[in-house]
């Protein structure tokens, strides 16, 4: 098969190296890619969000099989844009991308699908906002409604904090239009959780769980991030944990899906919370995505054991009944390295030294995020930039792996979290 990945991160340098290690992929290329990309893949110059020149590239080429990897272009339509021109592509169609478009959305779907979430409400108005939360009180969180990059969620622990949040987003658009509407909700105390399903519209499958560390500073303080590292499996995400998401939270939300007239096909990600219950924990759904994780991508495809193009092509096929995957018991772990600054002014253009070490690491893969070749320099070009993946026997040991490897990295000009995957 001729192959596209689409996107230029540390995701879809996961994606590339376990499609090109496929022995169904022929050619493989990715747009725009990366530096640690273009070690397995060809780098094309479009960028992810440029739908016309995608579907003509995809076309011009004879691509066999599109795979999305950000949401703003699924959001755009891309994947119904490749399907109307005959390409196939794997991704859910713009309708069924509103699951993580629309915050607004997504909390329509889950009530339809009654499934278990925090109590909420909308609003447009940041007066109205403020005057809710004065009477609902703190903590209470205050999220952007559309795609914010991973950052437009402020858990907001005083009334004031909140209503800082409100006239950020709302007044100052600082999330530009996808802070027009807020989704303001209760807080729930516990322990997050993600897990990650394929799914073809009718039919979901399990793929693995993962922990992700989203505050930019050792001790969960800081800004929220994109993500600063990960762990998988989630250390408290029994089998049978695992079963009652899928069966009384996944399966539920494609059948309201399909039901709303926008079946979802592609990777269901559940951001979920663990609250605690009398019985154990009880899953609650904090938010929805609708395409592989970052970081958690790094940490679950060097944990597949089967070939992931033949579910891809199955989830795009709506043959996902017919599919079963092999993982490998092992734990990955990985660990972000952000350029000084980010989230909010991120260094870019400084020197790193020491992948190639890094990467001899027993266990341990690099993957770019945001990398650049300036000869033989290896250039810093965004915020997250690189991310440290490493498996084990257990937790501890791919946690001593993964910081082995950050610590073969030369980097003055960035910075990571040392708890990653911590206690």
């Amino acid at each position: 098969m001729r192959i596209l990945v689409v996107g230029g991160g540390g995701r879809e340098h996961a994606l590339c190296w376990a499609i090109g290690a496929s022995p169904l992929c022929a050619k493989l290329w990715c747009a725009p890619g990366n530096a640690g990309i273009a070690e397995v893949a060809e780098c094309v110059p479009v960028k992810a969000d440029d739908v016309d020149g995608l579907v003509a590239f995809a076309h011009d080429r004879s691509v066999d099989l599109v795979v999305v990897g950000p949401e703003a272009p699924l959001t755009l339509g891309l994947v119904d844009r490749l399907s109307a021109a005959g390409i196939k592509a794997f991704g859910p169609s713009a309708a069924a991308a509103r699951i993580e478009g629309s915050k607004a959305f997504m909390k329509a779907i889950l009530a339809a699908a009654g499934v278990p979430t925090a109590a909420y409400a909308r609003f447009t108005e940041a007066d109205a906002a403020k005057a809710y939360v004065r009477t609902q009180g703190a903590p209470i969180v205050v999220k952007a409604d559309g795609l914010a990059a991973g950052k437009g969620v402020v858990v907001a622990a005083t009334v004031a904090e909140a209503e800082a949040a409100i006239e950020e987003m709302l007044v100052d658009r600082r999330f530009g239009e996808a802070g027009a509407e807020l989704v303001i909700e209760a807080f729930l105390a516990g322990e997050e959780a993600s897990l990650f399903a394929l799914a073809d519209g009718e039919t979901a499958l399990l793929l693995s769980t993962a922990r992700d560390h989203k505050r930019a500073f050792d001790g969960d303080r800081g800004p929220n991030t994109g993500g600063m590292g990960a762990v998988s499996p989630h250390p408290a995400m029994t089998p049978e944990l695992e079963a009652q998401v899928m069966d009384g939270i996944v399966r539920p939300v494609v059948r309201a899906m399909a039901a709303a007239g926008a079946p979802f096909a592609g990777v269901l990600y559940a951001g979920l919370m663990l609250v605690p219950g009398p019985d154990g924990p009880v899953p609650y759904v904090l938010e929805f995505n609708a395409r592989f994780g970052d970081p958690e991508c790094q940490v679950l495809m060097p944990r597949l054991m089967s070939d992931l193009v033949p579910a891809l092509v199955a989830s795009a096929d709506g043959q996902l009944r017919n599919v079963s995957l092999r993982w490998y018991p092992e734990t990955a772990v990985t660990v972000v390295m952000a350029a000084d600054g980010y989230p909010d002014a991120p260094r870019t253009g400084t020197e790193i030294r020491g992948v190639e070490a890094a990467a001899k690491t027993p266990g341990a893969l690099v993957f770019h995020a945001a990398t650049r070749r300036d000869g033989d320099r290896l250039l810093a070009t965004g915020g997250r930039v690189l991310t440290v993946t490493a498996t084990g026997r257990d937790v501890a040991e791919a946690r001593a792996r993964a910081y082995a490897a950050v610590d073969a990295i030369d980097w003055p000009g960035g910075f990571c979290r040392r708890d990653i995957a911590g206690a």
